[in-house]
């Protein structure tokens, strides 16, 4: 079947704004709001600086605290300049994101293909599975992020469906497309594109799951019309996907500088985005200032994180390889590793919730893993200096009822557990003693007793008088674990 001439033919196109597309002057539109008043107007509000918005100030400032995202969203729209939004593929690259003062971002259907399956975006990817990534990213960040839901996975009612599940899964908007299925990504061969009715249909569909939710998700419109069918194709659907009521509007794969002029004299009112795909896509790459000047007010850079991601995998995976490990200038240290994933933040909510218990507490920060000290010390000091070593809360066997027979820890468990480490340099490094009812606690002292069965070790010893060497053995790191029972 021929879609340029069934779908396009069947339909009278309204006179506005494509009858006065001519052949001597292909982007002459005449919409209701002219774009030389929308750009006298937009620079008006910038004075003699434009505006790039692509850092983020805390939503408590903003007056954005408790909003939705979809509402924090909508609120970046009505601020003037140009927003970026870089495409995130997991959590961990949109926390990234956050973390560099990107005020929101996309998900990305070819990245999420990529890391979550190792699979081209060519419709392989269930709607299941983009929306359980895409939970993932959301509740990672507390930017708004666009939701990539492809075609909707099916016909309106499976947009309904789609949109629904993107409000529940915290998404401030989501874009839809009009590729059939399966779909192909955006600038590759083969794409093809449902029907103006069924286009607009589904965007309608979206507009009512909106309105059926209780939502104000912002619904982007897309339509990969041009490379399926042709320039006109595509700003017609635009104009009819703005009247349907998509918040924002989205051709793919514009060729130049004169279509993306033309686009966004489409529906001026509507909010338009720019999608920059890196590394060779069909569409200008163009600078922030320079799309702004168009009248776009979003842009996607889908490829960059993962991207960069990739060379960097396969250059580490080279060094590997060749028995060497990647440069110190080409990945963060452990440390910065620690902070980006939350390790510290993580430490100081954790001390909001700290209990007396009586089992074994360790802190982290010491170089030496066998660094104890006992429960009731004073710690002035330590606060002063802050945590440089492990703390171990020990407790005395006579807690326990020593010399009860009743008393689980009486006997042999009332006694106590030597434990001595020689390193491996000659330097004594642990001689500590710990109750034999702890055996369950030992293992943060010495991991390598992780693996004996001390337990049997004392069954075996009950009857013995005195002290008696349970273990005696070098560990991996060639230390010299003693164990005595005394």
């Amino acid at each position: 079947m021929n879609i340029s001439t069934t779908t396009v033919s069947n339909h009278r196109t309204p006179p506005n704004p494509f009858s006065s597309f001519t052949t001597t002057k292909l982007f002459s539109i005449k919409p209701s709001v002219s774009y030389n008043n929308l750009t006298n107007s937009r620079h008006s509000l910038h004075s003699t600086t434009s505006i790039i918005v692509a850092s983020s100030s805390s939503d408590k400032a903003s007056g954005l605290e408790g909003c939705s995202p979809a509402k924090k969203l909508r609120e970046l729209l009505d601020t003037p300049g140009v927003h970026q939004g870089p495409a995130a593929f997991n959590a961990l690259s949109a926390k990234l994101m956050e973390k560099a003062g990107f005020q929101f971002c996309f998900t990305t259907g070819f990245g999420i293909s990529a890391a979550r399956l190792g699979l081209p975006d060519t419709g392989l990817i269930s709607y299941g599975e983009m929306l359980d990534q895409g939970r993932l990213i959301t509740e990672a960040v507390s930017i708004p992020v666009i939701g990539d839901g492809d075609n909707g996975y099916g016909n309106a009612m499976n947009v309904k469906r789609t949109v629904k599940g993107f409000i529940k899964a915290g998404f401030a908007g989501i874009l839809l497309e009009d590729q059939v299925s399966p779909k192909a990504c955006g600038h590759t061969q083969g794409r093809k594109v449902v029907s103006r009715d069924e286009a607009v249909m589904k965007i309608k569909a979206a507009v009512d799951a909106r309105k059926e939710s209780g939502s104000d998700i912002v619904i982007v419109a897309r339509t990969d019309s041009r490379q399926a069918l042709s320039i006109e194709e595509a700003l017609w659907r635009s104009q009819a996907f703005a009247e349907a009521g998509a918040d924002v509007l989205f051709v793919d794969a514009l060729a130049s500088r004169e279509e993306m002029k033309a686009f966004c004299e489409v529906a001026t009112s509507v909010p338009k985005m720019a999608n920059m795909l890196e590394g060779g896509g069909k569409t200008p790459i163009l600078t922030p200032l320079e799309l702004e000047d168009i009248g776009y007010k979003l842009v996607a850079y889908p490829l960059s994180l993962m991207g960069v991601s990739i060379r960097a995998m396969e250059d580490a995976l080279v060094a590997i390889k060749g028995g060497r490990l990647p440069p110190p200038g080409s990945m963060p240290s452990f440390d910065e590793v620690k902070e980006v994933l939350g390790f510290n933040t993580y430490y100081e909510e954790e001390k909001r919730y700290a209990t007396k218990s009586n089992q074994f507490v360790w802190q982290t920060g010491s170089s030496n893993p066998y660094s104890i000290q006992r429960s009731g010390q004073d710690d002035t000091k330590q606060k002063d200096q802050g945590p440089t070593e492990p703390i171990v809360e020990l407790l005395s066997p006579d807690t326990y009822g020593a010399g009860d027979g009743k008393n689980p820890f009486s006997g042999i468990w009332s006694r106590t557990l030597r434990v001595k480490i020689i390193g491996r340099d000659g330097f004594e490094k642990l001689d500590v003693r710990i109750p034999a009812g702890f055996l369950d606690g030992i293992t943060n002292i010495v991991p390598a007793l992780g693996g004996v069965n001390i337990k049997a070790l004392l069954d075996d010893a009950s009857f013995e008088v005195g002290g008696k060497l349970l273990l005696d053995f070098n560990d991996s790191m060639g230390d010299r674990i003693q164990v005595f029972l005394e």
